[in-house]
């Protein structure tokens, strides 16, 4: 078994930079790079053939991917642009809605992407709770649809997830679990948990890159609902070019039109390496170095935003520091990389190929940073944007 350092070398950006962004866009794998020459090959060289060489079949080879590692069967998952989309998808099974169930009951610290689809549709009513006990609370038999976050992904705490389900089904609603921050550094059992659809992208914790968004639906729901925003590739026989639409089986008839290709060709190299390490190890390893980056805070004297408690605690540490936009500046300046948020802080997100060193060396910085002032001189630039 390979050490977990041993995975540095696959991954090209971490030779010159201290990179912490993981929760956001992860490290590109060196494989990735491949890959893409991989599909610019076949085009070059194979040109239309190449449809039938595996292109087609990539929204269902590649979900069934992600599949395996958020605990989903084969079939039940197929890839989508982004999670807009691949909500989008989910939700139009259900527009118009019944005037007698037409709530959407929210989290506000979701992210918001989602937030912005149910309030653009006028016959639905949003109800936003504050955290995921107020949200068994407000699930009552007008919900249709219950969109959650299993990760938050400003403080990375983990959703008590399995009390709404339980809740949302006893009324007949139906729960929308979006893993964007949870899957690749949480261990996920889709089918277990009985969500009725989840959600997520690649850009994050999965190392897969951008264009790689996924949809997940319980096969029995897959084989009843009937999705209004569709296209060609969730037809039964595509290529026959009928008039009338009938639907392909299993989760493949919640895809929309032509797929993705370079971007599912991108995402596999990381996909593979989780595969190979298994989530489980990672879990192991980021609790261990989150729980590192609470005690250096601690000694150092910032406030942490994350959850203590680890069962609660996802992949990321956030610090509020005096002027964290400015000292976030000056960190990317020393080749640092990590990000804010609003009204939560710095957001340090390390991974499998991060060391313990790199962590010991940010917080070391964000103390010189403000000890010296050093990040005064962002102040009249953020200023003015």
């Amino acid at each position: 078994m390979r050490e977990l350092l041993d995975y540095r070398a696959e991954f090209p950006i971490l030779e010159h930079t201290t990179y912490l962004i993981n929760h956001s866009l992860a490290a590109m794998p060196r494989r990735a790079e491949e890959r893409l020459a991989e599909y610019a090959r076949m085009w070059g060289e194979r040109g239309i053939r190449s449809w039938g060489e595996g292109w087609w079949t990539t929204p269902m080879d590649v979900g069934d991917q992600v599949g395996r590692i958020v605990g989903a069967p084969a079939g039940s998952t197929v890839m989508h642009q982004n999670v807009a989309i691949a909500e989008a998808v989910a939700l139009s099974c259900f527009l118009p809605p019944d005037a007698r169930r037409n709530r959407v009951v929210y989290e506000r610290a979701n992210f918001p992407s989602v937030r912005y689809l149910y309030q653009a549709q006028p016959e639905l009513e949003v109800v936003v709770c504050e955290d995921d006990e107020a949200i068994v609370d407000a699930i009552d038999e007008r919900t249709l649809l219950v969109p959650i976050s299993h990760v938050l992904f400003k403080i990375a705490e983990i959703q008590d997830v399995e009390p709404i389900v339980r809740r949302a089904h006893e009324v007949g609603a139906h729960v929308i679990l979006d893993c964007y921050q949870s899957a690749g550094i949480v261990p996920l059992d889709l089918t277990a948990l009985d969500v009725d659809f989840a959600v997520g992208g690649s850009v994050k914790w999965l190392c897969g890159g951008p264009g790689n968004g996924w949809l997940y639906v319980r096969p029995d729901l897959a084989e009843r609902l009937t999705p209004t925003y569709t296209g060609w590739q969730a037809h039964e026989t595509p290529f026959a070019f009928e008039e009338e639409m009938r639907f392909a089986t299993g989760a493949a008839r919640f895809l929309t039109g032509t797929p993705n290709v370079p971007a599912h060709f991108a995402a596999t190299p990381g996909y593979d390496l989780i595969e190979e390490i298994g989530v489980d190890r990672i879990r192991a390893n980021s609790l261990r170095q989150t729980q590192l980056l609470i005690d250096l805070a601690d000694r150092a004297g910032f406030e942490v935003r994350s959850p203590r408690a680890p069962e609660r605690r996802g992949g990321t540490v956030t610090i509020d520091v005096p002027d964290f936009p400015a000292v976030h500046r000056e960190l990317a300046e020393r080749q640092i990389l990590c990000d804010f948020r609003p009204d939560a802080g710095i957001r340090l997100g390390p991974h499998y190929y991060t060391s313990d060193d790199e962590l010991r060396h940010v917080v070391e910085q964000v103390e010189e940073i403000l000890a010296t002032g050093a990040h005064e001189r962002h102040l009249g630039v953020l200023a003015e944007h």
